[in-house]
């Protein structure tokens, strides 16, 4: 079966603390998993729909239990390659006291920064309903930028819509010219693209979401979702017929802001493949994303269809 979204990047290992506090002297973890395209695959999984995810692992216990594991989310892994050679990339997470969190990545020379063009299943991205990409990827490696520019050719001659989300990992560009340079280049190449508030100013010099979406559509973008954190979101699209703040959903504490984008991305995705339209697309997209902030990790708290229902009040929670 064709996927509603198909997406492409490295997922690692997650170490996650048991506790807050310095790493230093942190010394209980508990082993989960973390990658922004598998996120979005599994986050449009968990709300309904078809998702498939490309990437390199290694050929490792970890690599089998991320490939396992988002497999058993009812994600299409057959495109994942295992490599004898490389290993699978690992990440630990820090929390501070005041709610801060902190990542440190362990992913030079990965099994996924040697993703190439060959690896991509191009049938399936032709097939498709959207292709979903981040600057993650493209900054891992050469072959990895070469291999988003041969998805997006794919994509666009089989007029498949991609979104992008730039998701910038600063320590992985040479420069900040180089980013703004690659990163441009995407967002010209896409119809959809989500960036945040940091990202706007990193890449535009602006933290006013009307002018992040300003400078997204006149490179090239039709439609520009930026996401506000605790503010909500702001959507625009190029033909003016949009300019709309979003408002947040409120909760109470913030347990873990890791992984709230990708689940932002998950829910406008999910909505337009619902045929809602770019607002309430985005309304979706905000109470996803806010839920996940309700649970440590990445995807646990991923939501059902069932479970925005009760979170958004428009149905009661069913526990007997």
């Amino acid at each position: 079966m064709p996927p509603d979204a198909l997406t492409l990047g490295e997922t690692m290992v997650l170490m996650n603390p048991t506790e807050s506090g310095p790493m230093k002297y942190l010394t209980d973890f508990k082993k989960q998993l973390g990658g922004a395209e598998s996120n979005v695959a599994i986050g449009l999984s968990r709300l309904g729909h078809d998702a498939a995810w490309v990437s390199a692992l290694g050929d490792d216990p970890h690599g089998r239990y991320i490939e396992s594991f988002v497999r058993g989310e009812g994600v299409d892994v057959s495109a994942v390659r295992f490599d004898p050679e490389r290993p699978t990339g690992l990440m630990f997470k820090e929390r501070a006291a005041f709610g801060e969190t902190s990542v440190y990545y362990y992913r030079h020379g990965s099994a996924a920064s040697a993703m190439r063009p060959a690896d991509l299943p191009r049938g399936a991205i032709a097939d498709a309903e959207y292709l979903h990409l981040t600057g993650i990827t493209p900054a891992l490696s050469e072959s990895c930028r070469e291999t988003v520019t041969a998805a997006i050719e794919v994509a666009t001659e089989a007029e498949v819509p991609v979104t992008f989300d730039p998701n910038l990992r600063r320590k992985l560009w040479n420069s900040t010219d180089e980013m703004r340079s690659v990163l441009f280049d995407l967002i010209a190449e896409s119809e959809v693209v989500f960036p945040g508030i940091d990202e706007g100013d990193d890449l535009f010099g602006t933290a006013d979401p009307a002018e992040i979406a300003a400078e997204c559509l006149d490179l090239g973008a039709e439609i520009a979702v930026v996401t506000r954190g605790e503010e909500g979101a702001y959507v625009a699209d190029a033909a003016g017929t949009v300019r709309r703040e979003v408002p947040p959903y409120g909760i109470e504490r913030v347990v873990d802001p890791i992984g709230a984008g990708d689940g932002f991305v998950a829910g406008f995705l999910a909505g337009r493949l619902d045929g809602l339209d770019l607002v309430e697309s985005a309304r979706r997209a905000c109470a996803v994303g806010a839920f996940v902030t309700t649970v440590p990790g990445d995807v646990e708290a991923l939501p059902t269809p069932e479970d925005l229902d009760v979170f958004a009040g428009t149905e009661d929670a069913v526990t007997r």
